[in-house]
């Protein structure tokens, strides 16, 4: 996954890349697109704006204002009425991504710093500073797998990221950390109340809560597999982000978090001898 993404990236969408805005009345969102289809205008995500108004964006670098004519003429001739016209230029597309990394950033610090201290009274010989590295390490790596997976289905299929998709890595970024504090935190019970060594209790913590972990990952992914088939299109990739992402949100806090505390526990250990 982490080649994929240095070697091919994200295909990114107009909210990262830049484009025009266009927000029409009078026109349904099916003759809209048939209209964008009609017209060519390649990559375009059209989108309801307040209570009956629509919000089509669109890829028109080259020659804006000829392409804004075209569509506004075919608006007009279906009784249509264009409301405004913005275009979306580099540097505020930019200054999204800019955010993004900063608000992925700040959370994964907050996230540390949180779980390092609400686990602060556990016996002296555990770190709890694990406990919060450690969580951020399995989060980032379900945030690697959903990036990797966009990046592949990017290259293959032409699908895009944009603002939504940001949307679901911040979302995917709660799961995973909620649903390893749950296995950490029985971790911190069994630790208090158990008569055997750290493994052992870090296996039985697991074992306790699995069921509970995929209960709740099953439950929510039938609903978003409902989304995924019931949905519109402008919700797929976003239903398809949350999909990727929750599956691995369940599987590292299994599979990578709980064995990651074993083996910081066991190389503390070493280094003290």
């Amino acid at each position: 996954m982490t080649i994929f993404i240095l070697t091919h990236g994200l295909k990114l969408g107009l909210d990262f890349k830049g484009g025009q805005e266009l927000e029409v009345s009078g026109v349904s969102q099916e003759r809209l697109e048939e209209i964008a289809n009609q017209k060519d205008l390649g990559s375009y995500v059209v989108t309801t704006s307040g209570e009956s108004n629509l919000l089509i964006r669109y890829d028109a670098q080259d020659n804006p204002e000829e392409v804004r004519e075209s569509l506004k003429t075919e608006l007009e001739a279906d009784g249509g009425k264009e409301e405004s016209y913005n275009s979306i230029g580099p540097s505020i597309s930019s200054e999204i991504t800019i955010n993004a990394v900063k608000a992925l950033v700040i959370a994964s610090i907050a996230i540390m710093l949180y779980i390092a201290f609400a686990f602060r009274n556990l016996p002296s010989e555990v770190d709890p500073l694990s406990f919060g590295v450690i969580a951020v390490i399995a989060m980032l790596h379900d945030a690697l797998i959903l990036f990797g997976s966009f990046s592949v289905f990017g290259y293959f299929f032409g699908i895009e990221v944009d603002s939504l998709f940001i949307t679901a890595v911040l979302t995917v970024i709660g799961f995973s950390v909620h649903d390893t504090i749950v296995v950490f935190d029985r971790v911190r019970e069994n630790l208090g109340k158990l008569e055997a060594d750290y493994p052992t209790a870090v296996n039985t913590s697991v074992v306790e809560t699995m069921a509970r972990s995929m209960n709740t990952s099953v439950t929510v992914l039938i609903t978003l597999a409902a989304l995924w088939i019931f949905g519109g299109d402008s919700i797929k990739n976003f239903v398809l982000a949350l999909l990727i992402g929750i599956t691995a949100g369940t599987y590292s806090s299994i599979f990578i978090a709980s064995p990651l505390l074993v083996t910081w526990q066991k190389f503390k250990q070493n280094r003290i001898k």
